[in-house]
């Protein structure tokens, strides 16, 4: 397994270090005089004509705060791969005043984005996995799970992704979890946890066993809530590792490493990405 990585890395450092993706910024929603951008990054090899799997990343900090390049290098890397792979950015507190109802209506909008213009963005509809690390890992994993739109959304598109990859993702709000004195008794609405249902896209989480604000056992929890009625739910625990502990770090990380492998295969196992690329 040690000898896969490290090879596996070296190709990862090498297709990061000399791609040249096309990145396409595009602004996905407006509210009020707040414009939500996205950005698009296509593979080299991309042709308008073909349609694509696309993958969408939420970026953490609490609903409160955040930048929508957190996930920047997983995306450069997934669309050397092959992906459409997309960093949006949703509105949180300290610049738009808003609570984590918003940002979830957020996520769903941009899915939904995706997919009214997936013609022309050259993304396929049927292959579109929801990303997200902390509260963004929340935002993904309510976008299949929770129902809360914006008024003006078009809720005849399906919100709802075909996969999902939760980073550290605070997905149960509910009492003596991370999330609850925000909501008190509304946590019912927006916990992806109290919201689990059969059907629900097969999902990867990736957690460390120090995590401040996420116990082992909220994902244990999480993931047997998930198998119990038939879902696909891959929970991987790193030792003493913290929150955050799979961001990309200029000096390295092999956590970021390691989880970007993880995620890979997942999306082969799904068939979103090559095996052989």
């Amino acid at each position: 397994m040690r000898k896969y990585l490290f090879l596996t890395l070296c190709v990862l450092q090498f297709l990061i270090t000399n791609a040249q993706n096309n990145v396409k910024e595009v602004v996905y929603k407006t509210v009020d005089t707040t414009q939500l951008i996205m950005k698009l990054y296509y593979p080299d090899d991309f042709k308008p004509e073909q349609k694509r799997s696309a993958i969408i990343f939420f970026f953490g900090g609490g609903w409160v705060g955040g930048t929508i390049d957190q996930f920047k290098h997983q995306a450069l890397y997934l669309a050397s791969r092959g992906m459409i792979a997309i960093t949006a950015d949703y509105r949180v507190r300290s610049r738009h005043h808003t609570t984590p109802f918003e940002c979830v209506k957020d996520g769903r909008s941009a899915i939904r984005y995706l997919r009214k213009h997936a013609a022309e963005l050259g993304i396929d509809p049927d292959r579109i996995v929801a990303a997200g690390g902390s509260a963004g890992g929340h935002v993904a994993a309510a976008t299949d799970l929770i129902e809360i739109d914006e008024a003006t959304d078009d809720i005849s598109i399906s919100a709802r992704p075909n996969a999902l990859v939760l980073f550290n993702p605070v997905f149960n709000n509910g009492p003596d979890n991370y999330g609850y004195k925000i909501f008190g008794d509304d946590y019912v609405r927006i916990s992806p946890y109290h919201n689990i249902k059969k059907g629900a896209a097969p999902t990867i989480v990736f957690l460390g066993t120090k995590d401040k604000h996420i116990p082992v056992k909220t994902a244990e929890d999480y993931q047997k809530k998930m198998r119990a009625i038939g879902n696909r739910c891959d929970l991987f625990l790193y030792a003493d590792q913290p929150h955050g502990f799979f961001n990309y770090r200029e000096k390295g990380n092999k956590y970021y490493e390691e989880t970007l492998m993880v995620t890979t295969r997942f999306l082969i196992e799904l068939g979103f990405l090559p095996a052989n690329k």
